[in-house]
């Protein structure tokens, strides 16, 4: 089975680059949010202009980074979302929230740490997992049905 996977979340560790190598061969098509933190920061006011305001500042980026974040969502078969351990990742938890609404399976990647904080996501996902090669695993299951 063919799947478009987008991978949201943390983009301070090698999750992503670990998930994608433990599916090689699998007939999977990866898509997620721009990785490069001072691009996406300022890719609004590189593009349309500076701002005086910080407020402003991000906002343009938010605003742009927005159009690849729900085309990228809207057009996945699953959401993989990580919550690192170093940072609130509040986008993170819009995403899984935003594919949520859209009707789409969401596999929640985090520490146990985190089971609290993030009990409610966890409750609205298809799968929770504790490691990449725990998603690595229930993807290659999801598009092959084998273990």
């Amino acid at each position: 089975m063919r799947m478009n996977v987008y991978l949201a979340g943390e983009i301070h560790t090698d999750w992503r680059e670990a998930i994608v190598a433990a599916c090689a061969g699998l007939e999977i098509e990866w898509s997620g949010p721009v990785t490069d933190h001072a691009a996406s920061d300022d890719c609004g006011v590189e593009i349309f202009g500076p701002e005086q305001d910080k407020f402003w500042h991000d906002r343009k980026g938010a605003l742009l980074n927005a159009i690849r974040i729900r085309t990228g969502i809207d057009r996945c078969d699953v959401l993989v979302v990580c919550f690192g351990e170093k940072y609130k990742q509040w986008n993170a938890a819009f995403d899984a929230g935003y594919a949520t609404a859209r009707g789409k399976p969401v596999i929640v990647l985090h520490p146990p740490e985190h089971d609290h904080a993030l009990k409610e996501v966890d409750a609205a996902a298809s799968a929770v997992a504790r490691t990449p090669e725990q998603v690595a695993r229930a993807l290659r299951y999801v598009t092959t049905a084998r273990l």
